[in-house]
């Protein structure tokens, strides 16, 4: 018996064992990946970088095409592929037909926001009544629960449709249907063993589904659900020569959902985000072209924009302010309430960054203060009486950040409870392992999916929570930490970077979770200037190559963290800048700006 090969780990790009970050860098390609790149380039006339990037996500020769233009037409699965998504469609076309008023419980996320939106557009173009309820935070908690349901029955609801939560509901949604609603559930999250008795539940993690399509956000579940729901009522002469609902023109919030939930840019998600954000950029969703205002967007929106700047305004209603703001803005078609709610959500999200850099300071004090103790620690738990509910999952974004393992944040109710939120990295699955402690009783409720989760225990379950956690969490955590490294697609200059390069790089997006942006090295680069710029911690670097050329950038929130410090100590030296690129095209004219992700000193 012959022993096999042993796996040998990447050679380091450019030797950089320890960059700023503390990481290793890698070349993304390897060395099977650079032939396929040569193959898809002359294959298919691409430029050799863009090939690169295409080779460096998995993408085949034969794939190329489809993935830089990826259709709906030819990634839309049959709706019916979801179980239960027949039901669904057959029973809601009831509905509609009968004209029962429906009631539309959401999330309090963007996800749940958008998704609220896609069904009550939907519903409001076939002319049925409908209500929308997003609970709060704080008062209410995450899912459905039977006070609003009642109430929502007494003002005349006789259908309830949950989008975003409602597959761990058991109890409550039992409860909905002894008031003798027709109770529907629309969602996304990992599903426990036991569902709710309900009249249909969709959602591709549930464990019986076989349709592979786990990784769409919820408004993606709505939107297959919505097109499986016209397929019936067309069948039915519902729309009898009149115009159907434009479920093309919904796109925009779909994307929008998409990437703001962080799933993978994957398959019909990544056609939901190209088309959505072309919608998008024609401005016709009065509420959204409203926000792109107040956040200073006057170009057309890319991928990251919505992760950064459009996603946080329309969370904060659901942090900090009324968490139906979102759902409101994206339905109406006034311009100006259109403005006004832009406008609220706009302050809250300004509200909600003052609230946060004094929680986040706090909770990474505590993380430290871990690590110290046990270095080796799979994750973080961090809990106070003092931060506000609805930033416990920003807090604990920010602590996976500044520690790169998973994170919890809590908050003490003062009741006994505490409620969190986590984050995770790459490889952990967060929402399983909450699952299982809720199965074990140590968590009340809890659900998520692999990158995010929410969870409430009892106070004085925080520690049993935390070492729950981190056995479970032990061996994908070291896994995935032992194949941390931070992946380069290619070198560039500062004076061969052109706009057009940039444009051909970006067909190959939208990027995001599963999806990771380009990342390219400016080696050998003479840092002339880091100087701290706005209020949130960022440095404004210019680069000057060994041809004299220039190209300027940004490290975002790098003030006081390792990349900030390594930055500001080699002014004036050589230095090897990775990160990504984009155009900025301020004032009409067009130019190249890097995102500086990390730097390490030249051997």
């Amino acid at each position: 018996m012959t022993e096999s090969a042993p796996i040998l780990s990447p050679r380091p790009f450019l030797g950089i064992t320890s960059s700023a970050q503390g990481r290793t860098w890698i070349e993304r390609c390897d060395a099977a990946q650079s032939t396929i790149a040569l193959a898809i380039a002359q294959t298919h006339g691409l430029p050799d970088i863009l090939a690169r990037v295409l080779a460096g996500r998995g993408v085949g020769v034969q794939d190329a095409e489809i993935f830089l233009n990826p259709r709906l037409r030819d990634l839309m699965p049959d709706p019916y592929q979801l179980t239960d998504m027949q039901a669904a469609a057959e029973q809601l076309a009831d509905a509609i037909v009968a004209r029962k008023t429906v009631a539309i419980f959401g999330d309090y996320d963007v996800d749940g926001a958008c998704s609220a939106a896609l069904m009550a557009e939907y519903l409001r173009a076939c002319g049925v009544p409908f209500a929308i309820h997003i609970p709060d935070r704080i008062t209410e908690g995450y899912g459905p629960n039977i006070e609003a349901i009642r109430a929502l029955k007494a003002q005349g609801a006789q259908v309830l449709v949950t989008v975003d939560c409602g597959t761990a509901s058991v109890d409550t949604l039992g409860a909905a249907k002894d008031l003798g609603l027709d109770v529907f559930v629309i969602d996304h999250h990992q599903a426990p063993n036991e569902l709710p008795a309900v009249d249909a539940l969709v959602n591709p993690n549930r464990q019986d589904d076989l349709s592979g399509l786990g990784y769409l956000c919820a408004a993606g579940v709505v939107f297959l659900t919505l097109v499986a729901v016209s397929r019936v009522l067309r069948a039915r002469g519902f729309f009898n020569g009149n115009a159907e609902p434009d479920l093309m023109a919904s796109l925009d919030i779909v994307g929008l959902a998409t990437v703001a939930d962080v799933v993978p840019l994957v398959g019909l998600n990544r056609a939901f985000v190209r088309q959505g954000l072309s919608i998008m950029r024609k401005r016709g969703r009065l509420g959204l072209a409203a926000l792109l205002d107040v956040a200073g967007l006057s170009g057309a929106p890319e991928s990251w924009h919505l992760g950064y700047l459009i996603g946080p305004r329309i969370n904060a209603g659901g942090r900090i302010g009324d968490a139906a703001l979102g759902a409101k803005l994206l339905l109406t078609d006034d311009p100006v309430v259109a403005g006004r709610l832009a406008g609220e959500l706009d302050q809250l999200n300004r509200e909600r960054q003052a609230i946060e850099q004094v929680a986040i300071a706090e909770a990474e004090a505590q993380a430290l203060l871990m690590l110290d103790a046990n270095p080796d620690l799979p994750l973080i738990v961090g809990a106070s009486g003092e931060w506000h509910a609805g930033i416990v999952g920003l807090i604990a974004a920010r602590t996976k950040e500044k520690t790169n393992r998973p994170a919890f944040a809590f908050t003490l109710n003062g009741e006994g409870n505490a409620t969190g939120s986590g984050r995770s990295i790459p490889g952990v699955d967060l929402g399983r392992a909450v699952r299982a402690a809720v199965d074990a009783g140590i968590a009340i409720k809890g659900g998520g999916h692999a990158m995010a989760a929410g969870v409430t225990i009892r106070a004085t379950d925080l520690d049993r929570f935390r070492d729950f956690m981190a056995e479970r969490l032990l061996a994908t955590f070291e896994i995935a930490r032992e194949t941390d490294r931070f992946a380069i697609d290619s070198t560039l200059t500062a004076g061969a970077v052109r706009p057009e390069i940039v444009t051909a790089i970006e067909r190959a997006g939208p990027f995001g979770s599963g999806q990771p942006e380009p990342v390219f090295v400016f080696p050998h680069h003479r840092l002339v200037e880091a100087r701290e710029v706005g209020s949130g911690g960022h440095v404004r670097v210019k680069l000057r190559g060994g041809d004299g050329a220039f190209i300027g950038g940004i490290a975002f929130r790098a003030v006081g963290q390792p990349l900030g410090q390594a930055l500001a100590d080699a002014v004036g030296s050589p230095l090897h800048v990775a990160g990504t690129l984009s155009i900025d095209r301020w004032g009409g004219g067009e130019k190249v700006a890097l995102r500086v992700s990390d730097v390490a000193k030249p051997e």
